[in-house]
């Protein structure tokens, strides 16, 4: 696994050396290119200004910031450059919080750290294990590509694992969503919901997860490929049924899932018992 950062993790008075590493397998994920329906030759992308309509090359091009409708400040590379931020190469904690206070919601991309070197082992296990002890979540800062971003140190097994954190503001209010509020529960709807909950838990590590729509996409490139017909399955609706009868079916179906099979009596067997009789 290739390092896509060096620097340290920095609390207090304490320093530890990690690497960053890229917690996605992007190889997993399909990209399609453009193509011309006339001949199958890609399509290239020209910018144009939409004022004279001419096209532009890279150094035509600069920023601006709309303050007002079609009114610009333009900000230039020595603008930005003005901008002062700490080093680049620490990760700067500024607070250890309970896990259960950070909104999953806020949760951005992960990576990996690991420490950089056989000297950086024990304060690196040392910080994953007091993690793990206490219950508690690493929140800090970091620059990466310019840019300074909140950062989340969680522990994952033997490691740890960092997530770049959107801020508050970002979030928009759940609230603000049609039709979420609160409603008034039905008791017995709400015992039959619990009893099903409860009949379906399994550990999370039991589940099979996989990327069904990445793997259908793959057999269809592969069949065509081939010069195979791709056969298409229709996903029929399901009915809308009453709650209550949905629940207490559902409670059903899954007992008799969980049910272990009978053990099949022969002839014999059979025979044992009406003389037993």
């Amino acid at each position: 696994m290739r390092a896509i950062w060096k620097g340290h993790i920095r609390f207090s008075l304490v320093t530890i050396p990690i690497r960053m590493y890229s917690a996605i397998e992007k190889s997993r994920s399909i990209s399609f290119r453009q193509l011309h329906k006339e001949d199958n030759g890609p399509v290239g992308y020209v910018k144009t200004c939409k004022v004279c309509d001419e096209a532009l090359k890279p150094g035509d091009i600069q920023k601006g910031y709309e303050y007002e409708p079609d009114q610009y400040v333009i900000i230039g590379e020595e603008d930005l450059d003005k901008v002062k931020l700490k080093s680049t190469k620490v990760i700067e904690i500024d607070a250890f919080v309970d896990a259960e206070e950070v909104n999953p919601a806020l949760f951005d991309t992960p990576y990996f750290a690991g420490p950089d070197g056989e000297v950086a082992t024990k304060a690196y296990s040392l910080l994953c294990e007091t993690l793990k002890n206490t219950n508690k979540l690493a929140i800090g800062k970091v620059v990466l590509r310019e840019r300074e971003s909140v950062v989340l140190i969680a522990p994952l097994d033997a490691g740890l694992v960092m997530y770049k954190l959107r801020f508050p503001e970002e979030l928009r209010n759940i609230g603000n969503v049609p039709n979420v509020g609160h409603v008034e529960t039905d008791e017995a709807q709400l015992k039959l919901a619990e009893t099903l909950v409860a009949s379906m838990e399994k550990s999370f590590e039991d589940l099979v997860l996989e990327d069904k729509y990445t793997n259908a996409v793959m057999e269809i490139i592969e069949a065509k490929i081939a010069g195979k017909e791709v056969v298409t399955l229709t996903e029929e609706e399901a009915p809308i049924v009453d709650i209550m009868t949905a629940l207490q079916a559902s409670i059903e179906q899954a007992k008799t899932d969980k049910k272990p099979l009978k053990q099949a009596k022969g002839k014999q067997a059979e025979g044992d018992q009406a003389k037993t009789a």
